[in-house]
């Protein structure tokens, strides 16, 4: 009876409270009849992943311009897609997003599976995508656990074992209370909740629709939840960028191999990312040393870039990469690393 009672309470405040998405049904209009669109659904859940709401607006709103359905993305060049994608990182998912796009096609006749084991067959789509997809997309009972609603189930249950050792148990935890009426936006709900009220630092508990029902709450240990086992440091790696401008305005650009990190992606030649960083230039020059540094975090580790800049002839021929014209160049196609060589160069340039 109680499970019941949190379930129509944070619904009740979810239709007054819910967030508007470029990619939501809203409550109101859900009741009244509106059917999310599966493909909204799915290419923002892959943009969310690891990555803010404010951060995906834009990139949604350009990709569902240029691409506003599954047929027009899986027809879509790689380099369009990884261009759109550049500065939103993670860019793995951009390549599996095409793969799924094809898959979707090539499979399912452009329409995405309603199930959340046939979703799980789709290249890039795993647990938590298919549990979102078939909760939001197609209203099914499943369970959607994000960061927000482990630290929602850690609260309310005062699950004290820290993450990620307790994924499991708040896993059942929001399993449990998943309910079989309005599942999506029930999801939706405890997700919002995370993300808005129950918010890792200093909750507003006093406007919480489960507050009274908050055992952290009641132990007054809500801030200090979910715990999470200490993380080692993040090494650091360093490596050396070559940017050559032809005579002409062209850029000498490479684009790196599908697998591996900036997989598929635009950017400057340079050596590999090591302990040390190595001289590796792409092409005979007189090199200038640009007195800025690249300074760039990844998941696993933080990166220390050097600069090389240098003007080239029409003639020159690169060991690697190949000259970009300068009307095709955007610099918004780039990673948000090799952007940030480019910007900081450009600076130096406008110096000397």
């Amino acid at each position: 009876m109680r499970d019941s009672q949190l379930r129509q309470e944070i619904l009740d405040w979810y239709d007054r409270f819910a967030r508007e998405m470029p990619w939501r049904i809203a409550p109101a209009d859900r009741k009244a009849g509106q059917v999310p669109d599966p493909y909204r659904i799915w290419l923002s859940e892959v943009m969310l992943q690891q990555t803010t709401v404010a951060a995906v607006r834009d990139y949604f709103h350009r990709f569902t311009t240029r691409w506003p359905n599954v047929r027009s993305l899986a027809a879509a060049e790689d380099g369009d897609v990884m261009g759109e994608w550049a500065g939103l990182g993670y860019y793995a998912r951009a390549r599996n997003l095409l793969k799924c796009a094809r898959a979707v096609v090539e499979q399912h006749g452009g329409t995405f599976p309603d199930t959340y084991d046939a979703l799980l067959t789709l290249p890039g789509i795993g647990p938590y995508t298919a549990a979102a997809i078939a909760s939001i997309a197609f209203d099914l009972p499943e369970t959607v656990v994000d960061g927000n609603v482990e630290r929602v189930m850690a609260r309310l249950h005062a699950i004290e074992t820290p993450l990620p050792a307790a994924k499991p148990e708040l896993t059942k935890l929001a399993q449990a209370l998943t309910p079989e009426t309005r599942p999506g936006d029930y999801a939706q709900a405890v997700m919002d909740l995370g993300a808005t009220i129950c918010t890792p630092k200093s909750p507003a508990c006093g406007i919480c629709p489960w507050s009274t029902d908050c055992v952290a709450r009641a132990k007054g240990i809500q801030a200090e939840l979910p715990k999470k086992t200490p993380k080692n440091p993040k090494p650091i790696r360093y490596g050396v960028a070559f940017l050559a401008k032809r005579y002409d305005g062209a850029w000498l650009l490479e684009r790196r191999p599908d697998k591996g990190l900036l997989g598929g992606m635009l950017g400057w030649p340079g050596s590999d990312w090591g302990d040390v960083a190595t001289e590796a230039p792409p092409i005979a020059a007189n090199w200038q040393t640009v007195p800025a540094e690249v300074r760039h975090t990844f998941t696993h580790f933080h990166l220390r870039l050097a600069l090389r800049y240098a003007d080239v002839s029409q003639d020159c021929r690169p060991i690697s990469g190949n000259f970009l014209p300068l009307d095709k160049f955007r610099p918004s196609d780039l990673p948000t690393v090799m952007r940030k060589a480019f910007d900081l160069t450009q600076g130096f340039l406008q110096e000397d």
